[in-house]
């Protein structure tokens, strides 16, 4: 496959990376190499792709599907560095060329998903599959590019390709512009705490996060709440200043849907339009039945079967919920109604009573540093990595930590990038990513995985503090990268977490069910004063406060997912209003009083940036099922890491990649497929 002309050695992007393990040498990457770098990538892949229709002879596995996972090296390589810093340490003249290049690179690639003479090689292909005795990584290969290329429109007639395609370079642009407006709005929200009364009911930790994040603003000496999660859900958890939660509160729901240059309410609606349009013109009915059709799930039926009968018991958990809430309020003396921006703050209450938790008490056991080396230590035990920090490798911001990760046998497997902390260069959030996949096509290439997180920085000299559910979120992350560091498959297409988005949960969702286990709370959730292990009367009263306010959670997600699916079964979206859309949703689902959606529709990036999960935001349930029922294999098998359980897991979920169908790599794993009793007993909402 082509490389990059001597011509372009320059750009940093382009030349020959010789940094240890070949990552990328951010310090010497500007901002103004990523335009040029992204021409010249272009150009080579399109000639990669010339020479792959121009070979005199008949198409082979090698000559065909071969080339194509090879093909665009280069300009994977620029574009993945480039995306992994637009959405962790972006600025304004990277947003500029992300701007300037959605369009252009929706383009590129659908033009050669729509190529007819490409696509008639991989259609010869297809056809004489069974003659070409082919191992079944390379089966499963070519029926994905063969359904890629059918469901891209690669056999729609030239008009039809054409509207295609000026689709996708649409989307591409308002996508952007979708992820940079939420992004805007996020950084221009500070709420100043000035005083002891904006203060009141602040626990310490709190406090600390807030004078830090004020320092890190150049705020000294004053307190300041941000959108970020880790620092907006611990002031309405604790703030007694009920005007103060409002304003915070409305400020990060309505991210979006302020009638400002920043708003996103049309940038949807057009989204959930060209979606629908895209769809009928590839011959579905709706949006959701394209995506689903080649999803677990299948059909929005199936989808909606599930989210229907978990949305019924948190209903009536929640309208529970709401009643205790409402209770202890009337206890204090104040008879309201209980709003949004009221419930944590009672929750908290509710919860110090009936379970005797208090998050000042529990905090301090979850150190940042000690909650690292909890998910490190967990993935040796099960499946025999190392850590070893390396101070030596290029970093893109100081707070980057870097890794070196070994099997057993000392054998390298990846590095491991950890950026664990909020700025507002950084879209909030938490995520994997890849800054390199996996392969052995044309030797042996490791990953290069990153995890970035939003968590409120300690004060100066002091360890960092997380919530017990920002530690879940760090086991959850960390679960997506051990799914691109352990991947171990030949076709990068098939590699890591390239599976269908209702099964990539599965290897983030299961990890989470290790941090509460005695053998890693008993180790690592050490008191950040004292040194002294979580008490195990302190561990059980966690442990069995999990299913504490779940039916407000629980509402919260599945609104989200209802209405994501709803939005894609439109059949007629042309006078789409999204805001009166989402009021008249919830006004026939019943949703609670006092709850709202996990992501509004306005901010909703999961499904309106990108749309990764467009369709798809049910996928945390649908995973959630497997995960529940996965992790029961450890619990039956009597050791949480149990190696034969552990070994399976690895060898058809975390190394396997797409190699197979994920029902068939469940089944492979469990023996069968699982049902939903081990989620809704782990949500408490049955017995």
């Amino acid at each position: 496959m082509a490389e990059p002309a001597a011509e372009n050695d320059s750009n940093p992007l382009l030349a020959a990376w010789q940094t240890p393990f070949e990552m990328p040498p951010f310090e010497a990457i500007s901002a103004a190499d990523f335009a040029p770098a992204f021409k010249t990538a272009i150009m080579a892949h399109e000639a990669d792709i010339a020479r792959i229709k121009a070979a005199p002879d008949a198409p082979t596995f090698a000559n065909t599907i071969d080339a194509l996972e090879l093909a665009g090296q280069a300009l994977t390589r620029v574009a993945r560095v480039f995306y992994n810093l637009t959405g962790s340490h972006t600025n304004p003249d990277l947003q500029a060329i992300e701007r300037e290049m959605a369009p252009v690179l929706s383009r590129h690639w659908t033009a050669i998903a729509l190529d007819a003479d490409l696509f008639k090689r991989v259609a010869d292909l297809w056809q004489r599959r069974e003659s070409l005795s082919l191992d079944d990584e390379q089966k499963r290969l070519l029926e994905r590019t063969h359904t890629s290329f059918i469901r891209s429109g690669a056999n729609l007639e030239p008009a039809a390709k054409e509207r295609i395609a000026a689709i996708n370079a649409r989307l591409a642009t308002i996508g952007t512009t979708f992820a940079q407006n939420v992004l805007a709005e996020e950084q221009a929200f500070r709420l100043v705490l000035d005083g002891e009364d904006d203060l009141a009911g602040l626990p310490d930790f709190v406090r600390q996060a807030a004078r830090q994040t004020a320092a890190d603003l150049g705020l000294d000496g004053r307190a300041v709440i941000t959108l970020s999660r880790s620092s907006i859900e611990p002031f309405l958890q604790f703030s007694a200043r009920r005007d103060l939660r409002e304003t915070a509160f409305k400020a990060w729901t309505k991210r979006g849907e302020n009638g400002n240059a920043h708003d996103n309410r049309e940038i949807a609606a057009e989204t959930i339009r060209l979606r629908a349009e895209r769809a009928r013109i590839l011959g579905f009915d709706t949006f959701a039945a394209l995506r689903l059709d080649d999803a677990m799930a299948k059909t929005p039926g199936a989808v909606r079967g599930l989210l229907d009968e978990v949305w019924t018991a948190a209903v009536a958990k929640a309208d529970a919920e709401r009643q205790k809430l409402a209770d202890v309020a009337r206890g204090e003396g104040r008879n309201i109604d209980i709003e949004p921006w009221d419930w944590r703050y009672y929750a908290e209450k509710v919860r110090k009573s009936e379970h005797d938790l208090d998050e000042s008490e529990i905090k301090p056991y979850f150190q940042l540093d000690n909650m690292i080396a909890a998910a490190f230590d967990t993935a040796g035990r099960l499946f025999g990595l190392s850590f070893n920090e390396r101070h030596d490798l290029p970093r893109y911001h100081p707070d980057v930590r870097t890794f070196e990760v070994k099997d057993q046998a000392g054998r390298h497997i990846a590095i491991f990038i950890g950026d664990y902390f909020a700025r507002p260069s950084k879209r909030s959030g938490a995520w994997m990513s890849a800054f390199r996949g996996q392969r052995r096509l044309g030797g042996e290439v490791r990953p290069i995985i990153v995890n970035v997180l939003n968590f409120s920085r300690g004060a100066e000299g002091q360890p960092t503090l997380l919530s017990f559910d920002d530690a879940r979120t760090l086991f959850h992350e960390f679960g997506h990268a051990l799914h691109g560091m352990l991947s171990d498959v030949t076709y990068p297409s098939l590699a890591g977490t390239a599976v269908s988005t209702d099964f990539v949960e599965l290897p983030s969702q299961l990890y989470e069910h290790w941090l509460t286990t005695p053998e890693v709370l008993g180790t690592f959730a050490r008191h950040a004063t004292t040194g002294a292990v979580m008490p195990r009367a302190l561990v059980e009263r966690l442990r069995a406060a999990q299913t504490f306010n779940q039916g407000q959670q629980t509402c919260e997600y599945v609104a989200s997912a209802l209405a994501d699916l709803e939005l894609h079964t439109l059949t007629d979206p042309s006078s789409l209003d999204i805001s009166a859309f989402e009021a008249e949703l919830l006004g026939r689902l019943g949703m609670p009083r006092g709850v709202v959606m996990r992501h509004r529709l306005p901010h909703f990036a999961h499904v309106f940036s990108g749309g990764g999960y467009a369709s798809a935001y049910y996928s945390y349930m649908w995973s959630e099922v497997l995960d529940a029922d996965a992790f029961d294999a450890f619990v039956e098998a009597g050791n949480v890491f149990d190696p034969a359980v552990a070994r399976r897991l690895k060898d058809f979920v975390y190394a396997a990649g797409n190699r197979r169908d994920p029902a068939e790599a469940y089944k492979a794993f469990r023996g069968r497929l699982p049902t939903s009793a081990s989620m809704l007993r782990k949500r408490g909402l049955a017995a």
